[in-house]
């Protein structure tokens, strides 16, 4: 039986009748069209799923949706504003921290919350913070210098 929840979705409110058994991420991609965030393992491995649930970094692919009841999340698509790109995907671009670009929104999303808590983390805490984000192109050299090139441009 489908319960109705609220939850808000970068900026917007909505109201979703939803199964019990269904996922935050099936929600976010089949429900609400926002195909940014990635399906990747399916069973919390590798972080390509990760939203901010109430700002923490969550694997949607293991939240269910009714956990969302209430909840405010945001998904890759709230990063960039009036369709520029925020300083953090811009140095992702600029570090050339993108390849196949699938692991991208998740280590982002990832970053993202990092940096609300930490504006200016060392190495060790980025890849300590990314740790649970796989990415098979770039080696993780590239991102954590991507993520270095964010915090710097912040001091700006």
């Amino acid at each position: 039986m489908k319960k109705i929840i609220s939850l808000t979705v970068n900026g917007v409110s909505h109201e979703v009748a939803v199964e019990p058994r269904r996922t935050l991420l099936e929600l976010i991609r089949e429900d609400l069209g926002l195909t940014g965030t990635k399906k990747g393992c399916g069973i919390g491995d590798c972080g390509t799923c990760t939203v901010l649930l109430d700002g923490v970094a969550t694997f949607s692919c293991l939240t269910l949706a009714i956990q969302a009841d209430g909840c405010t999340v945001e998904t890759v698509e709230s990063l960039a504003e009036n369709g520029q790109l925020n300083r953090l995907q811009q140095a992702f671009v600029d570090q050339g921290a993108i390849q196949c670009g699938y692991c991208t929104p998740g280590m982002l999303m990832t970053t993202t919350e990092l940096l609300r808590r930490n504006p200016h983390p060392e190495e060790s805490e980025i890849r300590r913070a990314i740790s649970g984000n796989l990415c098979r192109c770039t080696g993780y050299q590239k991102i954590v210098e991507a993520i270095q090139t964010a915090t710097e441009d912040s001091d700006e």
